[in-house]
């Protein structure tokens, strides 16, 4: 595959993060199914928000477990989708698939209260992009991608700050579900164009910006963290990434610009435009449709649920 044969299937796939992921998969089902007892105020979660989360740990093995986390080791192109994966797509649907009641526990553990201040629209709208866009600075890449555990410190962070960054968006807990109308597709566009320097950096540069995948001393070292062979052995048998990569390094690196801006704004367009249907909807209320609105975020669905309920009781 993509001339990786000598590498091993175990680097490929990597079983170890794929049993995490199917281990974290099976509690999640059991907490949300027969476990949800155990939780005071517990509601069933339907199938279709099971679904966002499943959904949300299959894009994170498809970013860190396949053959895309050894191949972004190789060419941009595949670290920019692997990103993409991980940070635009599956943290909204992690998010989406989380029941309030399953966040309510943390929120009361001591010395929480001190945080409180991350979640705010503003704090979590900088975290997130200033984090992804130093991460791609020439010099910090190449030095995280090259020290292991730098590295996973980095990518827990980015993962951690990507979650925040989605929560004014796909909210999960009513209490913290403030941004509406206009003011979450100010946030959402704002997102947008946070993001865009980085990616232009990238896709307009005249040079490769990046030594892992243009340095055969640098590219072994941190190939050697992901595959079993080891940074000298791997010299041996590829001498360097242009023995594996079938592009040109800057023209694989203008490619995964490209690729990283067309599936944030897609991601992000969608959203804007459901949001935008939405608030249209709620302000513009119709008879035939009760005039109900379908915001995003779970939580709307959970009040939702609770005015239902009360209704009998008028």
């Amino acid at each position: 595959m993509f001339g990786l044969d000598g590498i091993g299937w175990t680097a490929m796939w990597s079983p170890v993060t794929l049993a995490s992921f199917v281990l974290a998969a099976g509690l999640y089902l059991y907490v949300t199914g027969p476990g949800r007892a155990r939780f005071a105020g517990a509601a069933p979660v339907s199938p279709v928000k099971k679904a966002w989360f499943l959904g949300g740990l299959v894009f994170l093995y498809g970013a860190f477990g396949s053959p895309i986390d050894v191949l972004g080791h190789m060419m941009f192109t595949f670290h920019m989708l692997g990103m993409s994966f991980a940070y635009i797509i599956a943290a909204p649907m992690l998010l989406a698939g989380t029941p309030e009641w399953l966040l309510r526990p943390i929120g009361r553990l001591p010395g929480m209260r001190r945080f409180k201040f991350l979640l705010h629209p503003i704090v979590t709208l900088l975290l997130f992009n200033m984090a992804f866009s130093v991460y791609h600075v020439p010099a910090v890449h190449d030095y995280v991608m090259t020290n292991f555990a730098l590295h996973t410190a980095y990518y827990v962070l980015l993962m951690i700050t990507a979650l925040l960054m989605w929560f004014p968006i796909i909210c999960p807990v009513s209490a913290f579900d403030k941004l509406e109308g206009f003011k979450k597709m100010g946030y959402i566009f704002a997102n947008s164009v946070l993001l865009m320097p980085a990616c232009a950096l990238i896709i307009f540069s005249n040079t490769p910006m990046y030594g892992t995948y243009t340095d055969p001393g640098l590219w072994a070292i941190a190939m050697g963290y992901c595959v079993p062979q080891g940074a000298a052995a791997l010299l041996d048998m590829f001498s360097g990434p242009h023995t594996l990569a079938w592009m040109e390094p800057l023209e694989d690196q203008k490619l995964g610009g490209v690729l990283m801006k067309l599936i944030q704004e897609t991601v992000y367009g969608s959203i804007l435009i459901f949001v935008f249907r939405q608030w249209y909807r709620k302000e513009n209320p119709r008879r035939d449709d009760g005039g109900d609105s379908l915001d995003p975020s779970p939580a709307y669905f959970e009040r939702l649920r609770a005015a239902s309920e009360a209704e009998p009781a008028k």
